[in-house]
């Protein structure tokens, strides 16, 4: 294929979601030509891969795409999926990318020119620079020894999940107790359910705490400014696993320990299956005990804010477990229990195999700095920590986006060399 051909655009951007139209709305405010490839329909996981009862876990104030801060009549509300859904489609329409809907690339890879062959189900195209929009959070992770559960047990991935009516009369294995597996598991309690839960290690946090909600708390004390670098686990962060808490009902905690004392049993991490019997870890003591530490050192760090700016607000308070398991239980015979459905809340992993160029670290994950890749030309966002807190969400992704497009106008407008072994790039001038 020529330079000339119709077919080659500056700029390739692959992903729908958020991300990727919020890159969109800074190139194209630039004057940069480029196309936004979705596999789906724009932003279709909000439609499609969310619960009945799902909300934002943060108020709504935090939600701030380009040009598209939350426009709704409730800022320390919690937006219910369908609400978020009509703030995304107003966000789109604002925007009005030059999105190929429906179109899945297949594979991106250099040229000897330096540039990218984008091969995708609609055709083929050149671009010289190219954005990752995709996400880190594409494919379910579904245990093996799935396979050998009994056929007569339903399993579902989190994002299948719908509504407790949906699934099979019974009691209901959710594994994993991260931010969607502790929400699910509260909808199947709340609806008579009887739950078994697995827990893992996420960490907790309160939902409100002296006055106010801990996310604006957090906000005035700039956590969400930190950068990846300035985080005391680096880029160790971009592995934890975030805070279960709740905005439904206006928001509140979740106890996990409270919900024991209503009938949901708790078990430590799956740990195998033998036969028809589930088998688990025995970690629940140290996982609850775990995520009240971290919930009550969030809350310490108020308190020291609190305490230092001198304001004036309620007194400090110390959570205190409402309970112990009096043993740990490892074992769980479904039949015996009645467990009819087990629904795997153990989260995602990215999917970057059509992504053929060399970005990549020695464990497989992105290499960048603030989502400037290592390899010249590539350009990764919406990810965790790509920078900051904020950066897979609807409170920072505007800001990565705004970074990365300015980089690449700026890569776009330097002049051109050639490096002794014939890959062309680009270079910043001076």
């Amino acid at each position: 294929m020529s330079d000339a051909s119709p077919n080659r655009i500056p700029v390739a951007v692959i992903g729908g979601g958020q991300a990727g139209l919020s890159i969109s709305h800074y190139l194209r405010e630039a004057g940069i030509a480029h196309l936004v490839f979705e596999k789906k329909t724009a932003m279709h996981v909000w439609r499609e891969q969310r619960w009945d009862t799902f909300c934002l876990v943060t108020p709504n104030w935090q939600c701030d795409l380009p040009g598209h801060p939350y426009d709704g009549p409730d800022p320390d509300g919690f937006m219910k999926r369908d609400e978020i859904v009509a703030y995304l489609d107003r966000f789109r329409a604002k925007v009005d990318a030059p999105l190929r809907e429906g179109v899945s690339v297949l594979r991106v890879g250099r040229r000897a020119d330096g540039a990218f062959d984008v091969a995708t189900s609609d055709g083929d195209y050149v671009a010289d620079q190219v954005v990752v929009a995709s996400g880190g959070y594409t494919v379910p992770i579904i245990p093996r020894m799935a396979e050998r559960l009994p056929a007569h047990v339903r399993q579902l991935h989190s994002e299948q999940y719908r509504n407790p009516q949906a699934l099979p009369d019974g009691a209901v294995l959710v594994v994993g107790s991260g931010q969607s597996g502790a929400q699910i598991a509260e909808d199947l309690h709340l609806a008579g359910r009887k739950v078994h839960l697995a827990v893992g290690g996420a960490p907790r946090c309160a939902r409100f705490y002296r006055g106010k909600d801990v996310v604006t708390w957090l906000a005035e004390m700039n956590y969400y400014e930190m950068s990846v670098d300035q985080h005391p686990l680096r880029e160790g962060v971009r592995d934890n696993t975030n805070h279960y808490v709740t905005g439904r009902d206006g928001g509140r905690d979740i106890d996990l320990r409270k919900f024991a004392l209503e009938g949901m049993q708790l078990y430590g991490l799956l740990d195998g299956l033998d036969g028809g019997s589930v088998t688990f870890r025995p970690t629940l003591t140290a996982a609850l005990d775990e995520a009240d530490r971290v919930y009550n050192g969030i809350n310490a760090a108020i308190d020291r804010h609190i305490a230092e700016a001198g304001i004036a607000a309620p007194p400090a308070s110390v959570y205190t477990p409402v309970w112990q398991p009096a043993a740990e239980p490892t074992a769980l015979d479904l039949d015996a229990a009645g467990v009819t459905a087990i629904i795997w809340c153990i989260g995602f992993r990215p999917d970057f195999a059509w992504l053929d160029v060399p970005a990549f670290n020695g464990a497989g994950h992105p290499k960048h700095r603030r989502g400037v890749a290592a390899e010249t030309g590539v350009y990764f966002l919406g990810l965790p920590w790509l920078h900051s807190w904020g950066s897979g969400r609807f409170s920072g992704v505007s800001r990565d986006a705004r970074y990365l497009a300015d980089r690449i106008v700026e890569r776009l407008k330097a002049p051109e060399e050639v490096r002794s072994d014939g890959i062309r790039q680009f270079v910043a001038a001076g």
